[in-house]
């Protein structure tokens, strides 16, 4: 791995903040632990580099009329096969190419050491824009690879996993009287804490009582298998996001244009959150995100499209729960993993790079010598997306948001 050369920086004041009281929402107040200033890594030789730094923002984004968009891929999506490192010297001996792979066609070239997954044919246009960028070996604090737990981490914003029950983004939402809104059947962990927080969707079917779906869960709980099924059918959110109505995934691609359109309204919500389900590829991968991946592409283009000129003041971040292993197990698929990707998009974004301190995929690299080795907080990415909607400080971002984050990610937007 490069060396990360670290700077030890004293805290910014806070303008929300600035005689932080003892107590907090998370109990006693904890103190601000100096962050890094800038970490300028390189990796094989090539040009991914990541920067740090505790900023805050002054106005919020909302107050200018600025979107922000959260994207779940529940499941897991596999870092490597959405963002392959092709130019690492162990990548053609982890991941030999299927017979899908070569059906799909070769992966899409941003760099010398990172490519796209063929089927992001939108995406890779927003890359050469400038409007995309890419946070490669990145994950959120969990390292169990339970897909409950981390869920509910990534959206609570915590560092245990059932530590908070309200979500990061609608806390900050809270902060500012901000409205969200969730497309989809119910409203996600991440919204809730928001009291201008709602959910919508095009039509809403009967749910089943809660008491018995959490005593028939109880009863598959001893068989994997049956757990998985039946959690998906139980929660429409655990669907495969290329299942809806009409073809080709139109289920989640009409909600992104959905999204969109809201947002585009001027009396519109400041923030919309969409899931995307069915990324745990066990089995099949290359045929599965050969189908996901597209539907992926096109509702975020169905979004842009939607979103007319508001798209130039629009933010996206897409982002799931954990990555997966680095080698294809015996049914073609991958297990869960530890680091992963995530992608950040939008008008203003300051794209067409790959921020990453590359670890490696050496067997000596791995972690635990099954994983890509996370380097980077998904939390350090989520921070500075909130003190540009929202305009809070570290203080206060610390206190009420996301406690314990690390410092964050600069320099992701044009001025």
């Amino acid at each position: 791995m490069t060396p990360s050369r670290h700077a030890d920086t004293a805290p910014p004041s806070d303008p929300d903040d600035p005689a932080a009281p003892a107590g907090c929402a998370f109990g006693t107040r904890r103190r601000w632990l100096g962050g890094m200033a800038a970490l300028a890594l390189g990796s094989l030789g090539a040009g991914p580099r990541l920067a740090l730094a505790a900023t805050a923002t002054a106005t919020p984004a909302a107050a200018r009329g600025e979107r922000l968009v959260v994207v779940l891929l529940r499941g897991a999506l596999d870092g490597l096969a959405a963002v392959p490192a092709v130019g690492d010297p162990a990548w053609s001996r982890l991941r030999p190419p299927s017979p899908e792979d070569e059906r799909a066609g070769a992966p899409r070239p941003l760099d010398g050491l990172f490519a796209l997954h063929p089927g992001l044919e939108t995406l890779h246009g927003w890359y050469g824009e400038g409007r995309l960028l890419v946070v490669h070996a990145v994950a959120s604090a969990h390292r169990e690879r339970s897909h409950f737990d981390a869920q509910q981490l990534l959206e609570s914003g915590g560092t245990r996993p059932f530590a908070l029950s309200t979500g990061w983004l609608g806390r900050a939402l809270a902060a500012r009287d901000g409205r969200g809104l969730a497309l989809g059947p119910a409203l996600p962990l991440g919204l809730r804490g928001a009291p201008g927080a709602s959910s919508w969707a095009p039509t809403r079917q009967a749910e089943a009582d809660g008491d018995l779906l959490a005593r028939v869960q109880r009863l598959y709980a001893g068989d994997g298998a049956l757990a998985d099924a039946f959690g998906r059918a139980a929660d429409p959110r655990q669907r495969p996001m290329d299942e809806g109505p009409g073809a080709g995934g139109a289920g989640f691609v009409a909600l992104a244009e959905q999204a969109g359109r809201f947002l585009a309204a001027d009396d519109g919500s400041d923030v919309a959150w969409l899931d995307g389900s069915g990324w745990d590829t066990h089995t099949q991968q290359a045929g599965r995100l050969g189908r996901l991946l597209p539907t992926l592409d096109r509702g975020l283009g169905a979004l842009r499209q939607a979103l007319g000129p508001q798209w130039a003041r629009t933010t996206v971040l897409v982002m799931t729960e954990f990555g997966r292993t680095a080698a294809l197990n015996g049914s073609g698929g991958t297990d869960h993993g530890t680091g992963g990707v995530a992608f950040l998009a939008g008008g203003a974004v300051a794209g067409g790079r790959v921020l990453a301190d590359w670890p490696g995929l050496a067997p000596a690299q791995l972690l635990d010598g099954r994983d890509l080795r996370p380097t980077q907080d998904l939390r350090a990415l989520i921070r500075p997306v909130l003190q540009r909607q929202f305009g809070l400080g570290d203080a206060r971002l610390a206190r009420e948001v996301l406690p314990d984050a690390p410092p964050a990610l600069q320099g992701l937007w044009h001025a």
